[in-house]
């Protein structure tokens, strides 16, 4: 009975994990490059939660400081954390020229902010920054062979775990479009059907163990008469 009332119990902690990322998944339907979550077991059964860093829909937005990875890759940010990715390209300029998140942290390009001073900004699909016809630098756009090394640190911002600057590399057959959003990649359709089905089975387990607690204060009174 003990070990039927674990599996129940740890069934129902389960649920109530999803249950959570789904919730979260739902508050960020609408995050400019947004990733969803998984929640995967190990051999022992124990939860892990896994990044699905596959890519969002793409939306034009015909706003020149939009812009979105077309294929793997990340923009490169200076925060106050130090170096952290992001596929959220909703970027502007701030008073001093320099091309920032809405967050204010600089867009790196050769490992440097870059500083826009001029009107008519060009973002080539190669990444390269055009201003009033003088090309200023190139987006710095990375990825990693290790995608699990990535972890969140705000709604679309990653760090990385381990050594940055020795795993950077150039992601192969990408291309950065002017203009455009990235959509999260989750389905605001597909989650609440999950949110309905997790929460069935939460209920489930709730009166599993319900059950098996009746079943054993029964037993204990039976065990305790004369």
């Amino acid at each position: 009975m003990i070990l039927q009332m674990t599996r129940a119990v740890q069934g129902g902690l389960r649920q109530e994990r999803k249950l959570d990322i789904i919730a979260n998944h739902l508050a960020n339907s609408d995050t400019n490059g947004f990733k969803g979550d998984i929640l995967a077991f190990d051999d022992m059964f124990k939860a892990n939660l896994v990044t699905d860093h596959s890519q969002g829909d793409l939306k034009v937005t015909d706003n020149k400081l939009d812009l979105a990875i077309n294929g793997n890759g990340f923009f490169k940010v200076q925060t106050q954390l130090g170096i952290q990715y992001t596929r959220d390209g909703n970027l502007t300029v701030d008073q001093n020229g320099t091309l920032v998140t809405q967050n204010g942290d600089p867009v790196l390009g050769n490992n440097a902010p870059i500083v826009i001073q001029g009107t008519e900004i060009h973002i080539s699909q190669a990444g390269e920054v055009i201003v009033d016809g003088d090309a200023i630098g190139n987006l710095d756009v990375v990825t990693f062979e290790d995608l699990t090394r990535l972890k969140k640190t705000d709604k679309s911002m990653f760090r990385y775990e381990g050594d940055a600057g020795a795993d950077e590399q150039i992601p192969q057959n990408v291309s950065v479009e002017q203009g455009s959003l990235e959509k999260p990649n989750i389905s605001t359709t597909i989650e609440m059907v999950e949110m309905i089905q997790t929460h069935r089975m939460y209920e489930a387990y709730q009166k599993m163990i319900m059950t098996f607690d009746e079943i054993d204060s029964k037993a204990i009174l039976e065990l305790g008469r004369p």
